[in-house]
């Protein structure tokens, strides 16, 4: 492979895919595609909707399996580690059987809580694959949320606070804004106090884009009610929330 292109498609919604990353995906040859069940296919096909309405030449989609990991694990980072090490494996095949221009469709954008760069980096350090590559911002889910819900990230001169559901039960609320990605367990219930609003949406930029806001201690079972159903519904989600003291 000649290059690579990792592209930040935006949060779902075909519409959010840049200008700047139309013409790179009008460069591209062969579109690798990181599949994750039967379960997730739809995230699947938004990629190829994607694609077939913004790509008008010739191209490939080749679908990688991504191989499985404990999600509840003792050694987090450990078990992560070695996720990505099987990821890079399977990419590092499938880059060497292209002989062009590459591109990884990047939910959200790259430089979020997203694995992709790191694995190309770990692609390229065991040598045996040799390629430039370059990467397209997107629009994130974060900018989404705030879209959705008519609303700024932070107060005027404070801070946001980016973390994961599993620091947040640790660590609590940070000064200023937090905003909780990758939380399966909806640790915002762990949170004290009855001056705590919330903003959350699952699914942004998707048709089935839900959103509730308000109080905490008055809205939390509701999310959790309707987290349960659209889950149970889809087989996954995909959700974000931003927490402050006061509204």
């Amino acid at each position: 492979m000649r290059k690579l292109y990792v592209i930040g498609i935006g949060a779902g919604d075909p519409d959010q895919v840049t200008v700047q990353a139309i013409k790179a995906m009008r460069q591209v040859e062969v579109f690798f595609i990181i599949g994750k069940g039967a379960e997730k296919q739809e995230l699947v096909d938004v990629r190829t909707a994607i694609l077939a309405e913004h790509v008008d030449g010739d191209y490939r989609v080749v679908e990688i399996a991504d191989p499985p990991r404990d999600r509840t694990p003792t050694d987090y980072p450990g078990v992560v580690e070695d996720w990505h090490d099987r990821r890079s494996g399977l990419l590092e095949e499938a880059f060497a059987r292209v002989d062009g221009v590459g591109a990884i469709l990047v939910w959200g954008d790259p430089s979020l809580y997203d694995s992709t760069l790191r694995i190309v980096e770990r692609v390229l350090a065991r040598g045996e694959q040799t390629f430039d590559y370059e990467v397209i911002p997107g629009v994130t889910s974060t900018q989404a949320l705030a879209a959705g819900h008519r609303t700024v990230l932070h107060r005027i001169g404070e801070p946001v606070h980016i973390t994961t559901g599993r620091r947040l039960r640790a660590e609590g609320l940070a000064p200023g804004s937090t905003l909780v990605m990758l939380d399966a367990d909806c640790s915002f219930t762990e949170i004290p106090g009855d001056d705590v609003h919330i903003w959350w949406g699952a699914y942004l930029g998707m048709p089935d884009e839900t959103l509730i806001e308000g109080p905490l201690h008055e809205v939390a079972d509701e999310i959790i009610r309707r987290r349960t159903e659209l889950r149970t519904a889809k087989g996954w989600i995909m959700d974000i929330y931003l927490l402050r003291e006061g509204s």
